[in-house]
């Protein structure tokens, strides 16, 4: 155990340089084009140039780890991550920035891909739910201290990006000097679209507003914050408190997500969020009220995604739940693509408030959509409700972490996420040796 242990802090160690490094960019180039008086539909456009990328990057990234193997995959990655935050210097230009972001997220699902399946390799079927809880924890931390990175250096400057780069190039040591092998191959199962569309619509609904709700937050609430008065080092913190609650609320809603009726949940949670960005949009309130009320947004938002996934995996037999992790990464994908290209386009007519206008239509439709009611329980499985597990909600996983989840069987990860070609080259080594005189 302790040396698993020391395995697991190495990986959570370069998870944790990656996100902070990614929070921080993204808050930071939010705030600088806003400051250099950029159109909000650009400053969207950038957000959803990323979740692009990184939707993309899982084909991309699974042929290079494939071709080269997990370290040079990693290092390969972590470069041109590096080099594209360091090119947001050399240049003003809002469309070079827009590619840049696009390479950042197809680098960066890649990471994700190679850390994933480094830590199911390591976890030991007693130490998956630990694993993947942590893993999960770590992206939540990870993202919250970039923002209080703002605290400390509120001056928008070419330091904030050298941080970003020196975190990517940071998050190489740990997995370049580690002496353990390469783990066995991971490739992302086929989705199964027209089956959970017709299994789970209500969960795929709930995904995709996740999406829109915090795509449009990553990207545009820096934006409303600066407008409504906070100070940059404020707005560090307005944005670490909001993702420290989402967080914190992953354990009790869990709990309760176990014991009551998850799409009444779901449902009530959208009637609160609902008050609450429209509180946030209308109401003049102080900082300290704003404080307050961005904590239970994100309370609210970042269990929607977990609170999803559980139902998803209520109305899924054990065989398919590994296409569905596909399935809900991309849904939310295409969701956090989307969102904020809309809530800029809404910004840039009528003010920065629309931002949560928007949001209040998007979780409008969860309260209208899902309805305990709507959920006929025809295909809800034996074991059942299945266990809440805590979820980032931002795409800071690839669908290779369906292998560390504890509601996915380990048997049906072998069969369907396993690469054959090295499972029979394994197989032929194991022959060779049997055959090898002792």
């Amino acid at each position: 155990m302790p040396r698993s242990l020391t395995a697991f802090s190495s990986l959570y160690f370069a998870t944790l340089l990656m996100l902070l490094g990614s929070g921080l960019l993204s808050t930071y180039l939010g705030l600088r084009l806003s400051a250099d008086g950029t159109s909000e539909i650009w400053i969207g456009l950038l957000m959803t140039g990323y979740y692009v990328g990184l939707v993309m990057g899982a084909s991309i990234g699974h042929r290079l780890i494939a071709r080269v193997g997990h370290i040079r995959a990693f290092v390969a990655s972590a470069g041109v991550v590096t080099a594209s935050v360091l090119g947001h210097a050399m240049t003003s230009s809002v469309e070079v920035w827009l590619v840049l972001r696009l390479l950042v997220g197809m680098a960066m699902m890649c990471q994700y891909m190679v850390l994933e399946s480094w830590l199911n390799e390591q976890a030991e079927s007693h130490q998956r739910g630990m694993v993947f809880a942590s893993y999960m924890g770590v992206t939540f931390l990870g993202l919250a201290m970039g923002q209080v990175v703002l605290t400390a250096m509120p001056d928008l400057d070419i330091r904030h990006l050298l941080i970003v780069s020196m975190c990517f190039s940071l998050c190489l040591v740990p997995v370049a000097v580690t002496n353990r092998i390469h783990p066995a191959p991971l490739h992302p199962a086929p989705m199964k679209i027209r089956l959970f569309i017709e299994r789970i619509p209500l969960a795929l609904t709930t995904v995709g507003v996740s999406g829109l709700l915090l795509g449009s937050f990553y990207g545009l609430a820096p934006i409303f914050a600066s407008v409504s008065g906070l100070a940059t080092s404020d707005i560090g913190i307005f944005m670490a408190v909001t993702i420290g609650a989402g967080l914190v609320a992953q354990w009790p809603v869990g709990w309760l997500s176990d014991r009551l009726d998850r799409s009444r949940m779901i449902q009530v949670n959208a009637i609160v969020l609902t008050g609450v960005v429209l509180l946030i949009a209308l109401a003049d309130m102080s900082p300290l009220g704003l404080m307050a009320l961005t904590s239970l947004f994100g309370v609210l938002a970042f269990t929607l995604y977990p609170l999803a996934v559980a139902l998803a995996n209520d109305h899924v037999e054990p065989d398919d739940r590994v296409p569905l992790s596909a399935m809900l990464l991309v849904t939310f994908g295409l969701g956090a693509s989307v969102g904020p290209l809309l809530g800029s386009v809404l910004m840039k007519a009528m003010g920065a408030h629309m931002l949560y206008v928007f949001m209040a239509c998007c979780t409008l439709i969860l309260v209208l959509r899902v309805r305990p009611e709507a959920v006929s329980g025809e295909h809800l499985v034996p074991d059942a409700p299945i266990h809440f597990m805590p979820a980032a909600g931002n795409l800071v996983s690839s669908s290779l972490a369906a292998a560390m989840d504890p509601r996915v069987d380990e048997h049906m990860v072998e069969e369907q996420m396993r690469d054959d070609g090295h499972v029979k080259a394994s197989e032929r080594d194991e022959d060779q040796d049997d055959h090898r005189p002792g």
